[in-house]
This record gives C-alpha cells, sequence and structure tokens, in this order.
C-alpha cells in the first residue's frame, strides 16, 4: 500500500502537464534547457500538406475486363449480379505529401509520381481546410511537380543553402506516411550525392536516416532551423516500410525545375551535345591528366553546342559557369536543368593547359541553330547518335540514317544497334535522311522494326519504345 501511495503524487504530477497545452511545455522545455523541436516544428509544419488525388483505371485491368466478365469467371459470381464497372468509369485514390513554397501565389511542391496521371487533386492543410489543387507542372526526371491552390492565410517553408548541408546535420522529415495524418521523424543527412536508383533520371539526392515511409513522398526534409532540405521522393526498403534508408530531392535542384515548371509546364531539357565520363585515377593515369577530377569528354556529336563551342574528344571540364563539375554526374545534370539557348562559360582542361569556351545550350537532341536558323542534321534515338550520310559515306548505302555512337545500357544497345550501321528503313518503309526517320518515328508507343545495313548485310532490329 505504501508504494501505490507515493507513486500517486506523481500520477498527479503527470496528469497536471498532459493538461497543459503543448507549447507551454516547450517554452517550459526550452527555458529550462532541455532539448526539444517543437517551436521549431509549430512553425514549419502549417506549411506541409497532405494530399490526395483520384486516378482513372484503366478500363482494360484485370478488374473491369472492359466493362464484361469473360465467360469463364461469370460462374464463380452469385446468381444475379450485376457485372462490375459496366457503363462506368472507375478511380482509384491514393496519398502523398507536398510543401507550400509560396504563400502569395499558393504553390505547393510534391512529387511527380504522386500526381502523376490524376484527374482531382485535393491539398489538405495542417489547419483541416481542404483545397482543390491544378496541377502546373511536372517533370518525372527528377520526380517534382508544382501544383497551385488558392492562396488565403498560406504558410510557406523558407531554403535552406544547399552548399551549408553537411553529412551529420541533423534534419527532420515531416509528412503524411501510410494516411494516417502529419507526422514528424528525426536523423541526420547520412550522405550526400546519391544517384544510381534511376540511371535515366537526373539525380542528386540527400540520403538520410529519418523514418520516410510510403505516403511520406513529397513531404518536407528540414534543418533544425526549418529551412527547406530537400523533397523526400524514394526510400530503400524490401519491405515497403522504413529501413533508414530515404532520399530527398536537393533544395538547389527543386528551385531549378520549379523555374522551368512555373514558366513552361515542363521542363525544356538542353543538351551539350557530348558523350562524358568520370576522371578517376586509372583515367587520368592512361591519358596523363594531372587533375583527379572533372568529366572527361569522349564523343562530340556533329552539329552539336559542344562541337560549335569548340569542345574536342578528350577535353576535361571542370567547371560550368560559377559551378565546379567533379564529375559526369553533376555536368549532366548542371546542363539538364539549364534553358535551351542559355551562353554558359566551360572551363576545361586540353593536353594540360586550361581555357574557357562559351557554348549556347541546344535543344532536346543538343543541336544548335546555325546562321539560317536552321539546326544541324543530327539526332538522338533512344541512345543512339544518328545523321545524314556524308558523301564519305555513300559507300555504305545509296541513302539512309548512319548510327555514330550508341550509348551503353541504352534501348538502342539493347535492341543491338552499333556505330556503322546504316538504318534504311522504319517499320518497312524507306527513309532516305535524317528528316525522313525522325517522322517516321515520332510517336511511336510499342516496338519499332528498324532495317539497317552493316557490313553489306540486311539485319531487322527492333527497338522498344
Amino acid at each position: 500500500m505504501h508504494n501505490i501511495l507515493s507513486i500517486r503524487p506523481v500520477i498527479a504530477a503527470l496528469l497536471l502537464v498532459l493538461a497543459v497545452p503543448v507549447s507551454a511545455i516547450s517554452e517550459a522545455a526550452k527555458q529550462q534547457g532541455i532539448p526539444t523541436l517543437a517551436p521549431m516544428l509549430e512553425k514549419v509544419t502549417p506549411a506541409v500538406v497532405s494530399i490526395r488525388v483520384s486516378k482513372a483505371m484503366p478500363t482494360g485491368s484485370p478488374f473491369s475486363f472492359g466493362g464484361q466478365i469473360p465467360d469463364e469467371l461469370r460462374r464463380f459470381l452469385p446468381d444475379g449480379q450485376p457485372q462490375p464497372n459496366q457503363g462506368r468509369q472507375q478511380y482509384a485514390t491514393g496519398a502523398g505529401s507536398g510543401v507550400i513554397i509560396d504563400a502569395a501565389n499558393g504553390y505547393v511542391v510534391t512529387n511527380h509520381h504522386v500526381i502523376a496521371d490524376a484527374a482531382s487533386i485535393s491539398v489538405q492543410l495542417n489547419d483541416g481546410r481542404t483545397l482543390e489543387g491544378e496541377l502546373l507542372g511536372s517533370d518525372p526526371n527528377t520526380d517534382i511537380a508544382l501544383v497551385q491552390v488558392p492562396a488565403d492565410q498560406l504558410t510557406e517553408l523558407s531554403f535552406a543553402a544547399i552548399e551549408t548541408v553537411d553529412v551529420g546535420d541533423y534534419v527532420v522529415a515531416i509528412g503524411n506516411p501510410f494516411g494516417i495524418g502529419q507526422t514528424v521523424t528525426s536523423g541526420i543527412v547520412s550522405a550526400l550525392g546519391r544517384a544510381g536508383l534511376n540511371n535515366e533520371h537526373y539525380e542528386d539526392f540527400i540520403q538520410t536516416d529519418a523514418a520516410i515511409n510510403m505516403g511520406n513522398s513529397g513531404g518536407a526534409l528540414v534543418d533544425l532551423e526549418g529551412n527547406l532540405v530537400g523533397i523526400n521522393t524514394a526510400i530503400i526498403s524490401g519491405s515497403g516500410g522504413s529501413n533508414g534508408v530515404g532520399f530527398a530531392v536537393p533544395v538547389d535542384m527543386v528551385t531549378a525545375v520549379i523555374g522551368h515548371l512555373e514558366r513552361d509546364g515542363e521542363v525544356r531539357r538542353g543538351l551539350l551535345g557530348v558523350t562524358i565520363a568520370d576522371v578517376t585515377p586509372d583515367v587520368a593515369e592512361a591519358l596523363e591528366l594531372d587533375m583527379a577530377q572533372g568529366a572527361l569528354v569522349t564523343s562530340v556529336m556533329p552539329g552539336s553546342a559542344a562541337e560549335s563551342a569548340g569542345i574536342e574528344v578528350s577535353d576535361v571540364i571542370v567547371s560550368l559557369g560559377d559551378e565546379a563539375v567533379t564529375g559526369s554526374r553533376e555536368l549532366r545534370n548542371m546542363v539538364g536543368l539549364m534553358r535551351r539557348g542559355e551562353e554558359v562559360a566551360l572551363r576545361l582542361y586540353r593536353n594540360g593547359e586550361a581555357m574557357t569556351l562559351n557554348a549556347i545550350i541546344g535543344g532536346p537532341e543538343g543541336q544548335v541553330a546555325d546562321s539560317e536558323g536552321r539546326s544541324a542534321q543530327s539526332s538522338v534515338y533512344r541512345g543512339a547518335q544518328l545523321r545524314d550520310l556524308s558523301a564519305a559515306d555513300l559507300e555504305l548505302a545509296d541513302e539512309g540514317v548512319l548510327v555514330v555512337d550508341v550509348q551503353a545500357r541504352s534501348r538502342a544497345a539493347a535492341a543491338g544497334l552499333r556505330p556503322g550501321d546504316v538504318i534504311v528503313e522504319v517499320n518497312r518503309r524507306s527513309v532516305a535522311d535524317l528528316a525522313a526517320f525522325n517522322a517516321a518515328v515520332e510517336g511511336a508507343e510499342r516496338l519499332t522494326a528498324i532495317s539497317v545495313i552493316r557490313e553489306g548485310r540486311s539485319l531487322l532490329l527492333f527497338v522498344p519504345a
């Protein structure tokens, strides 16, 4: 009995504490020197929202049967049960998170995969309000999307300076995991500059061990001052739950993408028209390079922005504008987020000598316009660099398109295209030049049959869309 009576004052004290507002507890903890994130979160959490979307289900899904049930399955249904989905479009719902980055314009950033193919977007604020969202633009290659909601009494997050973020910094992830409501988890920055989750995407992830689960996508990763460090986008997990390996798109990349989406509704990426590789110790030794990092140019596309700027094979690019280039990934990310037609200074080393060249970023195939405003006749198709036949190539074929180079692990490489091949037919129709080829493959949604001449032999290859 004595033990029971002795704990009653403790219980009473706890009940008294629980009856006190959280803000008062936080203030008391702060005054007593007890570590707490509550004051920061009180300012930040109103800027993190929950996003719900509805998506039209394909009418040919296994659960719709295009409005009809096959006879072999009909016998499993109770007598008289109506056929599902007959005459009605079916919708699926999904949930994610978002971050208000501009209160005046009502701009909300989230992930592309959260709102992809959405028929409607609903944004729920931390204060309980639900607003209809309008998609302004989306970029699957960085997994960033921009949604707009009516701007009325919104709270926005300020951006951290990404160059001040270091491995070991404490960070907090805020989002809507599993659709249960706003949740806060904490951890540290585990690594910077992570890539390789999808080699076709533009990646420069912040890795964190702050718990990120399904539904956190599009949520905020903030520092201890409440500044936005990144947008949570992915996890590595065998079970679908958090294993302490989460990834966020850094705010500098988010800023660049949002600029495109606000202006054009999409990211109209520019290209230099070069194939590049990292400068490794082995590469530096083989080429007698007096440097430990940079982007090594291994090929230059004819008629490209790089060729027009005077870039040559074996050049090592070390900076783009004011930004240092430590490897091929950095250069690809930088150029891919620049506007076409934008002029930039490239600092590089050639045969040990430093020089600066000015390049005008080219279009989707790395092309730049000539003095008459026409694009140079070169192109990229599924990872294969193509150009028109020159007079010297007529010994290979009378007409067609020459394959100049093929990127490793590309769809063109998987289909069997090789440098030196001459493409003469697309889907059994002759193509005399690059213009005819581009017209023939435009809008292809499935396999494309391509006939090539290789060392005097005719081959038929199938390139996936």
